[in-house]
């Protein structure tokens, strides 16, 4: 009677625990849908140009293009999610986004990033200015249907990508300016060096990643070949590069030799990790070189706004 008893309790304890985990996947699955931590990076960028090129900061504008950005950036999440929903289940990295395991359904996860897309959109063009909300709105499509289709078709896929994923500084600047918006030379000059800088920080993602994404048949290695000779010297071609768009806004006098300075030693620090990685071609240096170009947008990005 006693194992009976505590057979029961046990039954019923791992239905409560089983009821709690539902609710709460449940609640998870819409915030795991926008990339939360992705989406935080993405505001990071756009509020951050936004500082950096206005001429008085507006609090109302600055939550405005905070909350409205990572409502676009969610909703061109969401929807990557629910396009690759079933080349997910078959990666490690992915296999337990709330699509594959069926948190949510389709019809949920597209009516949340409908949702959220056309939220962000009014926002931004609305209490911004309408050009915000065209590159807000672009950047959804860019991302979600033509970058996410192109992944298994080409490494190209990757060059498509890094327009959406510099769009931020664009929402950025464009929101710091009166009127319908412009996009000034400073802020160009800012999408430049964001825009460069993915080249890096995405391939040395992909090639640590490269065998789980050749399970479900992407190219995000800049050679078909995958991690061959040609894709390590881009990685290392573009880190150059990236140092070079770096100093642009100190040669076109928008900062000053401090803000360069640290350009010119961050650029540095991830070229030197480039090489590194450009001699010693492994897993464990391509991590190395993602975490570096993790760290360098933001130290960058602030010592620009410094203009010092």
């Amino acid at each position: 009677m006693r194992s009976r008893l505590e057979t029961t309790t046990l039954h019923i304890s791992d239905t409560q625990a089983q009821d709690k985990e539902i609710t709460y996947s449940k609640l998870s699955g819409f915030l795991k849908l926008t990339k939360f931590r992705l989406g935080s990076l993405v505001v990071f960028s756009a509020v951050i140009t936004y500082i950096t090129v206005a001429e008085t900061v507006h609090l109302a504008q600055v939550l405005v293009l905070a909350f409205g950005g990572f409502l676009v950036t969610s909703a061109a999440n969401g929807f990557n999610q629910i396009i690759e929903k079933d080349l997910d289940k078959l990666m490690n990295r992915t296999k337990l986004r709330p699509m594959p395991l069926e948190i949510l359904s389709v019809n949920e996860a597209l009516i949340f990033c409908t949702a959220a897309g056309i939220g962000g959109t009014v926002l931004l063009g609305v209490y911004t200015n309408y050009l915000c909300g065209i590159l807000g709105f672009v950047s959804i499509i860019l991302y979600a249907l033509v970058y996410t289709p192109l992944k298994r078709v080409t490494p190209f896929s990757v060059f498509v990508g890094a327009f959406p994923g510099a769009l931020p500084t664009l929402i950025g600047g464009v929101a710091a300016t009166n009127g319908f918006g412009e996009i000034t030379f400073f802020t160009f000059l800012l999408f430049i060096i964001q825009f460069v800088w993915q080249f890096p920080h995405f391939w040395a993602l992909a090639w640590f990643n490269n065998d789980d994404y050749a399970k479900a048949g992407f190219h995000l290695l800049p050679s078909k070949g995958g991690k061959d000779d040609f894709s390590k010297f881009q990685i290392l071609v573009y880190s150059v590069f990236l140092l070079c768009v770096s100093i642009l806004p100190f040669v076109f006098q928008f900062v000053g030799l401090i803000s360069t300075l640290a350009c010119v030693l961050c650029g540095l620090a991830l070229l030197l990790q480039a090489y590194n990685f450009y001699r010693l071609p492994t897993d464990e240096q391509a991590k190395k070189l993602f975490f570096v170009a993790l760290v360098y947008l933001p130290v960058v990005q602030v010592a620009l706004m410094t203009k010092l």
